[in-house]
């Protein structure tokens, strides 16, 4: 699709797969904003530094700094998701939500990364998208047979990912998010990377990467992208699940040609598969989910 008339066409396509309710449903409202406390439940802001990992535990010994309306500064052991627990590194800086339940039950949601480089590092990138989108104005879609944005997110492990990584490698890339509930959307999608992964691997291709990058970064924290990884049994030796800020995630949206609007509790989303080559170019694009890994796959070979 490499005509004006064909983004248009790609577009109102769009457009009509969401005026036809292809939605998925945001349990319990979250989102973009801070969710509301459950009855009993408080949440306040927190940061500090990892000092040690329980992951069978699932908890944290955390060093933080003072909770302001709650408590001081101190070190102590807070639970966590498995997923937070997993990519959970001693000695690293973080903030997250503290969560006081009923009782005064403690836990920790929302962890990201929270150490200067990183910070720094992620902000540079999304300024500089930023930059790209607008200048690009109308003609921001990339269309097959152009170069893809850089970008710089955070993966599953909470490590820094610059889209520099994935030169001279062919990467797999879509937009899912981890709590769509119809099946045949990101469940599916998620689901066809996957073969694809395995069909690639059997079929002796070895210079590709697969990448999801989510759709609701406000909830899909490194630990939810890592926690929804091992639940499937995903290898992610090659396949990435990136999250970062909501500005380049809007971004990258807008150049790959993909819709995503919360309208309440509902994500109208589309769909899209991007095949990347080498040179880090579009060399094929498919368009919500009815397309087979074998196709994907065999153009890999290419």
């Amino acid at each position: 699709m490499g005509t004006m008339a064909g983004r248009r066409l790609l577009a109102c396509a769009a457009l009509a797969a969401l005026a036809a309710g292809a939605g998925c449903g945001r349990p319990g409202g979250a989102g973009a904003a801070a969710p509301e406390a459950a009855p009993g439940e408080r949440r306040y802001p927190l940061s500090g530094e990892v000092l040690s990992v329980d992951a069978k535990k699932g908890v944290l010994v955390v060093r933080h700094n003072a909770v302001p309306g709650y408590m001081p500064a101190m070190t102590m052991e807070f639970p966590v998701s498995a997923g937070d627990a997993a990519a959970a590194r001693p000695g690293e800086r973080i903030r997250a939500e503290l969560v006081v339940g009923r009782g005064g039950a403690l836990r920790l949601e929302r962890i990201w990364p929270n150490d200067a480089v990183s910070l720094d590092t992620i902000d540079a990138g999304a300024r500089m998208l930023r930059q790209d989108t607008l200048a690009k104005g109308g003609a921001a879609y990339r269309e097959v047979g152009e170069r893809v944005p850089e970008f710089v997110l955070y993966d599953q492990n909470g490590r820094v990912v610059s889209s520099a990584r994935f030169r001279g490698k062919q990467v797999m890339l879509n937009f899912i998010y981890s709590r769509c509930p119809v099946a045949n959307m990101c469940p599916l999608s998620t689901s066809k990377m996957m073969a694809a992964q395995r069909l690639a691997r059997e079929s002796g291709v070895a210079n590709v990467e697969f990448v999801s990058i989510t759709l609701d970064p406000a909830y899909d924290t490194p630990g939810v992208l890592r926690q929804y990884a091992d639940e499937r049994g995903i290898d992610t030796g090659n396949f990435s699940f990136l999250t970062g800020p909501e500005a380049a995630i809007k971004d990258l949206l807008t150049q790959f040609g993909v819709i995503a609007e919360f309208r309440g509790d509902i994500l109208n989303h589309t769909l899209a598969t991007l095949l990347i080559d080498e040179k880090g170019r579009i060399a094929w694009r498919a368009d919500g989910s009815a397309w087979e890994p074998r196709e994907f796959v065999a153009r890999m070979h290419k």
